[in-house]
C-alpha cells in the first residue's frame, strides 16, 4: 500500500512539473513573439508640433531638401495601402477578441474599434480615387526615407507628423505656399495632397495600431508571468526562483507596457513575490531605467496614441467636408497666372472651365520642356498683345483663345510641344474630319454590298431584280455604316465641354433672357395647365432677369373670329394677373403672354397665325429689338425691361425646365468663345454659337401612363450626374443640330435669317435655323419632355419631321 501512494504521489509530481515546463515553454514563446513584432515597429508620425509660421518655415527646408528622380519607378502606393488595411483589421480583430474575453483594452484602442467602420471606408475612397499607376505620373524623389515615392507623399508624411495626425487648413495653406516659393508644384500634385494626406493618415493609423497591437500584446504576456508567479508564491514558493530564472532566461521585453503591467499584477500582493519585482528593478537599473519611469512612460504612451488616433480620425473625416476645389484653386501658380487675363473673363467662368483652362496647360507643358507656368504666362503674354492690338473684348483677347480655342495652335509652337502618334492621326483626321466622315460611310456601305454580292456571283439573275437588290442593299448597308462609324467616332474623338461663366449668383442685366413656350390656345383646361407649367419653370429657374413668356395663337378657323375667343383670352389673363400678384417685381412682371391674331392664308385656304412656330418667335424678336411691325394684338403683362433680353430660350408645351438649367444656358452663350460671329461674306455664323441645343430626355412617366409609353419611352427620369456626354457631330465637326428646344441670341439671330425663309414652304425650320446661326450641342444641360402616349401619336410626330425635313430641298 505504501509503494502505491508513493507511486501515485511520484506521477502526480511529475504532471505537475510537467505541466509548469509546458506553461513556461508557452511563455518563453510568446516572448520570443513579442520581441520579434517589437523589432519590426514603425514609429507613429510624430515630430515637433508646429504653428503656422513654423509649418511656413519648414515649408522652405523641406523644399530645399527635396530632389528629384528623373526615373519613373513602381507604384508602391496602394500596396501599402493594402498592407495597411490589413495590419488595421488584424488589430481590430485581436482587440476585439481581448474585449470578448473580459480583458481591457487601453482607451486609445477603443478609439480605434469605435472609428473602424470610418477607417475602412476611408480606405475604400483611397483605393477608389488611387487608381493603379496613378502616381507614376508625379515626381518622385531621389533620396531620403521616402525615396522613390511621390514628392507629393513625402509633402502629406510632414503635415501629418508635426500636426500628429491633426490637419489643419490655415497651417496646410501656409505650409504648401511657402514649398513652392523654392519649388513650384504642379497642378496634378495639387490634385493629389488630398489623396495623399487621406494615405498618410492611414499610415499614421497603421502604425499606432501596430503599437497598440505590441503593447497587448506585451501587456498579455507580462499578466501571463504574472498570474504565474501569483499561482507559483501560493503553492510552490520554492519554485518561484525557477521561475524568475526561467522568465530571465526567455528574454522578456522590457518595455513600458510590459512593466507597467507586471507591476500593477504583483506590487502589493505579499512579500513572496517581492523577488521578481526586486529582478525588474535591478534588470532596469543596468540599462539606466527606473520602474517609476517606465509606468509614467506607460501611461504618456497611452495618451498620446490616444491623441494620435483622435486627430487622425477628425481629420479623416475634415477630408470629407474640405473644400478642395478652393484649395487647390488658391495654391495654384498656373491658375495665379490666369486671372491675370486682360478680357478679366477668366475668374468671372465656373470652377469646371477654369478647371478646363488649367488642363490644357498641364497637357502641354506634359509635352514639352516648358513648365506648367511658363505655358500659363505664354497664354498669358498671347492674349495681353492680342488685347493691345484688338482691345480686350475681343476674342483673342480672352486666354481661353490660346488654351481650347483657334489660338491653341501658336501656343503649342510656342512651347516646342510634341504630339504622340495617336494625338497626331487624330488631328490629321480633324483637319479632314467631313471627308473622313463621309469617305469611311461611303466605303463601308460599298465593302457590305459587295460582300452581299459576292453570294450571287455564280446565280443567274435578273438584271433590272440585280439593280434593284444593289439599290436595297447600298440602303440597308449605308445605316450599318452610319451606326458604325458614328460609334467609333465616339471612341475616338472625346467630349468638348463648352466653357460657361460662372452666374451662381444671378444673371447679370447684360445676359437678360426670356423663357417662352410658342403654343396655340385650345379651351381652358389647357390654359390651366399652360400657366401652371409656367409656375413650375419659374420656381426651378427664378432670376431677376429672367422673365416668362407664352406666345400664344387660336387654333385655325373658317373665320377670323370665333365665339369663344374672347372667353379663352379673358381667361389667360385672370391667370397670369394671378400668378404676377403671386410673384411681384418693381420692375415689369415675370409672367406674360403675347398674342397673335389669326391672319387669312391663301395657300391653305383657311384664318390661321402668320407662319405658325416660327412667326410667333420672329414677331418676338421683332418686338424685343424694336424694329418691324407689331404683330401682337394682345400683350398681358407688363413688358418694362424687356429691351434689356439678349436671349430667348424657347421650349415645347410639355417641355420641362429643371433646377438652373435656364441659368446654365445663359451662362454658356455670355462666354467670349461661344459668342456668335456672323461673316457678312458668308452670310452666316462661322465662330462661337448662335442657337445652343441641349440634350433631351424622357420624363418621368405619370401614374396613367400608357403601356406604349412605358414599352418605348427608354430610360426616363432625372440623371443626377449629368455631364458632357459624347456627339459625333459636336465632338467631329463642333456643331450640333437645332431641333427646336434651346436658347439663341435674339440679334444674331435675326440677323443671319433675315429674308432666308420663302412664306408657307418651311416646315422644319429649326435645321435651316441652326446652320445659318450655327448650332451648337450643350451635352451637358438636359430638358426633358413626354414621350407620346401611342404609337398613332408617335407615327404622326416622326410624320411631320420627315414631311418638314423633306421639303427643306423644294424650299
Amino acid at each position: 500500500m505504501c509503494d502505491l501512494k508513493s507511486a501515485k504521489d511520484m506521477l502526480s509530481s511529475s504532471l505537475h512539473q510537467l505541466k509548469n515546463v509546458l506553461k513556461y515553454s508557452q511563455l518563453r514563446l510568446r516572448t520570443y513573439v513579442a520581441q520579434t513584432a517589437q523589432t519590426g515597429a514603425e514609429l507613429p508620425l510624430r515630430a515637433d508640433l508646429y504653428s503656422a509660421l513654423q509649418m511656413e518655415q519648414h515649408g522652405r527646408i523641406l523644399a530645399n531638401s527635396h530632389k528629384l528622380s528623373s526615373v519613373f519607378g513602381q507604384d508602391q502606393l496602394l500596396s501599402r495601402l493594402a498592407d495597411n488595411h490589413d495590419v488595421i483589421m488584424n488589430a481590430c480583430t485581436l482587440l476585439t477578441e481581448a474585449i470578448k474575453d473580459g480583458r481591457p483594452v487601453t482607451p486609445a484602442a477603443a478609439w480605434l474599434l469605435d472609428n473602424y467602420y470610418l477607417i475602412e471606408e476611408q480606405i475604400r475612397t483611397a483605393k477608389r480615387h488611387l487608381p493603379k499607376n496613378y502616381s507614376k505620373e508625379l515626381p518622385r524623389l531621389l533620396r531620403g526615407s521616402s525615396a522613390g515615392r511621390p514628392r507629393v507623399y513625402d509633402i502629406a508624411l510632414e503635415t501629418i507628423s508635426h500636426g500628429d495626425g491633426r490637419v489643419d487648413p490655415e497651417n496646410l495653406s501656409r505650409f504648401i505656399n511657402a514649398y513652392q516659393l523654392v519649388s513650384v508644384l504642379k497642378l496634378g500634385e495639387l490634385w493629389a495632397i488630398p489623396i495623399m494626406i487621406r494615405l498618410a493618415l492611414l499610415e499614421n493609423l497603421r502604425r499606432v495600431a501596430t503599437n497598440l497591437t505590441t503593447a497587448h500584446n506585451h501587456r498579455n504576456l507580462a499578466a501571463k508571468w504574472a498570474d504565474a508567479m501569483t499561482e507559483t508564491a501560493e503553492k510552490d514558493p520554492s519554485n518561484l526562483i525557477l521561475l524568475v530564472a526561467d522568465m530571465s532566461r526567455s528574454g522578456p521585453p522590457l518595455d513600458s507596457s510590459f512593466v507597467a503591467e507586471m507591476i500593477r499584477r504583483l506590487q502589493g500582493q505579499g512579500p513572496a513575490l517581492a523577488l521578481p519585482l526586486n529582478w525588474l528593478s535591478q534588470r532596469l537599473a543596468e540599462t539606466g531605467q527606473t520602474i517609476e519611469h517606465l509606468v509614467q512612460l506607460d501611461s504618456q504612451q497611452q495618451v498620446a496614441d490616444q491623441i494620435s488616433i483622435s486627430n487622425s480620425i477628425g481629420s479623416l473625416r475634415l477630408l470629407t467636408s474640405m473644400d478642395w476645389r478652393e484649395f487647390v484653386e488658391n495654391m495654384s501658380v498656373v491658375d495665379r497666372c490666369l486671372r491675370d487675363d486682360p478680357s478679366g473673363i477668366y475668374g468671372c467662368m465656373d470652377f469646371a472651365t477654369r478647371d478646363l483652362y488649367r488642363h490644357a496647360v498641364e497637357k502641354i507643358a506634359r509635352h514639352s520642356s516648358f513648365s506648367e507656368a511658363d505655358v500659363a504666362h505664354n497664354a498669358l503674354r498671347f492674349a495681353r498683345e492680342a488685347a493691345i492690338k484688338h482691345g480686350q473684348t475681343a476674342r483673342n483677347a480672352h486666354i481661353g483663345y490660346f488654351l481650347i480655342g483657334k489660338g491653341r495652335a501658336e501656343l503649342e509652337r510656342s512651347t516646342a510641344m510634341q504630339h504622340s502618334l495617336p494625338e497626331a492621326i487624330k488631328r490629321a483626321a480633324r483637319e479632314s474630319a467631313l471627308s473622313l466622315y463621309l469617305g469611311s460611310i461611303l466605303i463601308i456601305s460599298l465593302l457590305s454590298t459587295g460582300l452581299f454580292l459576292q453570294q450571287l456571283r455564280h446565280t443567274a439573275v435578273n438584271p433590272y431584280l440585280l439593280t434593284c437588290f444593289i439599290v436595297v442593299s447600298l440602303i440597308a448597308s449605308s445605316q450599318f455604316a452610319l451606326s458604325m462609324v458614328n460609334w467609333l467616332a465616339t471612341c475616338i474623338a472625346l467630349p468638348h465641354p463648352l466653357p460657361r461663366m460662372d452666374y451662381s449668383l444671378g444673371i447679370p442685366l447684360e445676359s437678360s433672357a426670356l423663357v417662352v413656350v410658342p403654343t396655340m390656345l385650345f379651351n381652358t383646361q389647357n390654359i390651366d395647365a399652360l400657366c401652371e407649367a409656367m409656375e413650375v419653370r419659374f420656381l426651378a429657374n427664378s432670376d431677376a432677369n429672367l422673365r416668362f413668356c407664352l406666345l400664344t395663337d387660336f387654333v385655325d378657323a373658317s373665320q377670323e373670329h370665333l365665339p369663344e375667343d374672347e372667353t379663352l383670352l379673358l381667361h389667360i389673363t385672370h391667370n397670369i394677373e394671378a400668378l404676377n400678384e403671386k410673384y411681384p417685381r418693381p420692375d415689369g412682371d415675370y409672367f406674360l403672354v403675347m398674342h397673335r391674331p389669326r391672319v387669312w392664308n391663301a395657300q391653305e385656304k383657311t384664318w390661321m397665325a402668320y407662319e405658325r412656330k416660327r412667326g410667333k418667335l420672329g414677331a418676338l424678336n421683332a418686338y424685343v429689338l424694336g424694329s418691324g411691325k407689331q404683330e401682337f394684338t394682345h400683350i398681358i403683362g407688363n413688358t418694362l425691361g424687356l429691351e434689356h433680353v439678349r436671349y430667348v430660350i424657347t421650349l415645347d408645351t410639355d417641355t420641362e425646365l429643371p433646377r438652373d438649367a435656364a441659368r446654365k444656358f445663359i451662362a454658356t452663350m455670355a462666354h467670349p468663345l461661344n459668342r456668335p460671329y456672323y461673316d457678312e461674306k458668308l452670310q452666316r455664323v462661322t465662330e462661337g454659337y448662335g442657337i445652343l441645343q441641349p440634350r433631351v430626355a424622357v420624363a418621368l412617366p405619370s401614374s396613367n401612363a400608357s403601356f406604349y409609353e412605358l414599352l418605348c419611352g427608354g430610360e426616363a427620369g432625372i440623371d443626377p450626374y449629368t455631364r458632357s456626354v459624347s456627339d459625333v457631330y459636336q465632338d467631329v465637326f463642333d456643331e450640333g443640330s437645332f431641333i427646336g428646344k434651346g436658347i439663341y441670341d435674339i440679334a444674331i439671330f435675326e440677323h443671319a435669317l433675315k429674308n432666308r425663309m420663302p412664306e408657307n414652304r418651311i416646315l422644319s425650320h429649326d435645321l435651316l435655323e441652326g446652320c445659318y446661326a450655327r448650332a451648337g450641342l450643350l451635352s451637358d444641360v438636359q430638358l426633358y419632355e413626354e414621350y407620346p402616349s401611342s404609337y398613332l401619336a408617335d407615327m404622326r410626330r416622326r410624320h411631320r419631321w420627315i414631311r418638314g425635313t423633306g421639303r427643306l430641298p423644294r424650299g
